[in-house]
């Protein structure tokens, strides 16, 4: 079922532009996909779903590229449009984004496979990251927020 499920989202997505999670969710379940909002966020994370500014303006999940290895570079172009600010408060990491972003900025930090990284949660544009220790927290937080800045 998983497997048929992300087949779909890769054809809805190439096949229209898809802005939210709501949209793809809709889009899923006129295909005959009864899914949750946490099982789409999942995909779009496996998937390595990405969200790009669409001709008219907007930001719309699109497929990366074959053969561009150089996700990172990607990711920190991504964060530094997406993210409004960065803060932290103990060993907790609260990243705001523009709406309908977190998600995409949220698959780029993942994607930094930082071991001081316990968990990353995203919302439609708030992320919580959790770290290990108020001192790693600390050391994302700068990274994160040198990354938004370049």
């Amino acid at each position: 079922m998983k497997t048929k499920r992300q087949s779909k989202i890769m054809e809805i997505i190439a096949e229209r532009d898809i802005e939210t999670q709501e949209e793809l969710i809709e889009q899923l379940r006129v295909s005959g996909f009864d899914v949750t909002q946490a099982t789409i966020s999942r995909d779009i994370r496996e998937l390595k779903l990405v969200k790009t500014m669409s001709e008219t303006g907007n930001y719309k999940y699109v497929i990366p590229k074959p053969g561009n290895q150089d996700g990172q570079h990607m990711y920190s172009k991504a964060l530094s449009g997406s993210v409004k600010s960065v803060d932290f408060a103990m060993n907790n990491i609260v990243v705001k984004t523009y709406p309908g972003l977190a998600n995409a900025v949220a698959a780029g930090i993942d994607s930094m496979h930082e071991q001081d990284i316990l968990g990353c949660v995203a919302g439609d544009d708030t992320i919580i990251i959790v770290a290990h220790s108020t001192e790693a927290a600390s050391a994302l937080c700068r990274r994160i927020r040198r990354m938004t800045t370049e």
